[in-house]
């Protein structure tokens, strides 16, 4: 899977943003401004693609346990955050998006109910 595939699954969300809050390496994605997912594009170029999801907690220790390739989020919270290093092709492409899905289900299950009104579906 290319950054450019996870770009367009990302902004294919109701309500997503691409933003670089951090530098001009980090791309991040966000669902009405609050991030859900994060792409160092830097590590991309030099062959060692990760990103950065949000997760539930006991899910985020599951994933942990059952892929080598799932670790706790690097410069995040570790128990909300995952990152998932993308160059050991341990995950199915499917699964991947399902996780993506995953943390930006999170994120706005944790917003108001007037922000969660913004959609088109109940979350």
């Amino acid at each position: 899977m290319t950054i450019e595939d996870i770009r367009s699954f990302c902004l294919n969300k109701q309500k997503t943003t691409e933003e670089f809050p951090f530098d001009e390496d980090t791309l991040v994605f966000k669902v009405l401004g609050k991030i859900f997912a994060l792409c160092p594009l830097k590590q991309w170029e030099e062959g060692a693609p990760s990103i950065t999801l949000k997760c539930a907690p006991e899910y985020a220790e599951q994933l942990r346990v059952e892929y080598n390739c799932i670790v706790p989020g690097f410069h995040a919270n570790k128990k909300h955050w995952n990152t998932i290093q993308l160059n050991t092709n341990e995950l199915a492409p499917d699964f991947l998006l399902e996780l993506i899905t995953h943390s930006y289900e999170m994120v706005i299950k944790n917003m108001t109910k007037k922000q969660r009104a913004q959609f088109n579906t109940v979350f």
